[in-house]
């Protein structure tokens, strides 16, 4: 048993409910750990390759590198708040991966006027580059070790093409992990309303 009153098998969190039994009415849903979301861990890579790139391509005193940094560090730490913020409110969870969602945007933009400016190409979705970086998309977990060798030893244009690919695949996890929690939210409502059901449940199985 943890101090928060979790239960833990294999890693992963049981379901909360009242002290009393409230048959199949859960007042918090399970959850698992936010780490092992796909769109969690694309996200910290596209943060770990952001720190490395802006410090590294970026002159010195260039705003851009926090605006950059605090983007990618935006994206991460909103998915992951809205994870843990998932079994008490699925409006925060909606919420927070939204603003995740808006961050890393902000961060494509970044990296495409990191090219622009330069008269740098950006790869063609269907362009032999871009492929591999999708192929390296679909190895599990996503780690920054998977793309390490590109960034220590490709050129900038190189390793902003990959950013920009990475951020593609997390957005398109992201939308649809809102689409799901949207639908989720239209189903079985926000916690109060979980709440008035377990409630109702309640009273029924009493002795009349």
């Amino acid at each position: 048993m943890k101090a928060n009153g979790t239960n833990e098998n294999n890693g992963k969190h049981r379901t909360l409910t009242s002290p009393n039994s409230l048959g199949s009415h859960l007042i918090l849903p399970p959850r698992g750990d936010y780490q092992t979301l796909l769109s969690y861990q694309k996200a910290e890579v596209v943060y770990d390759l952001t720190f490395r790139f802006a410090h590294k391509h970026l002159a010195k005193g260039d705003r851009t590198i926090d605006q950059m940094i605090q983007s990618a560090r935006s994206g991460k730490q909103n998915i992951l708040e809205g994870s843990k913020a998932a079994t008490t409110s699925k409006e925060t969870e909606i919420k927070l991966t939204n603003v995740g969602r808006a961050s890393l945007e902000e961060l494509l933009a970044d990296y495409r006027d990191y090219l622009r400016v330069r008269d740098h190409s950006i790869w063609d979705r269907e362009s032999r580059e871009a492929r591999f970086v999708r192929t390296l998309g679909r190895k599990t977990p996503q780690t920054y070790e998977l793309y390490r060798e590109f960034v220590e030893t490709r050129s900038a244009e190189v390793i902003a093409n990959i950013a920009i690919c990475l951020i593609h695949q997390t957005n398109f996890l992201l939308d649809q992990q809102l689409r799901r929690l949207e639908q989720d939210f239209l189903k079985d409502g926000g916690l109060r309303e979980r709440m008035t059901r377990a409630r109702l449940t309640h009273r029924n199985q009493l002795p009349k």
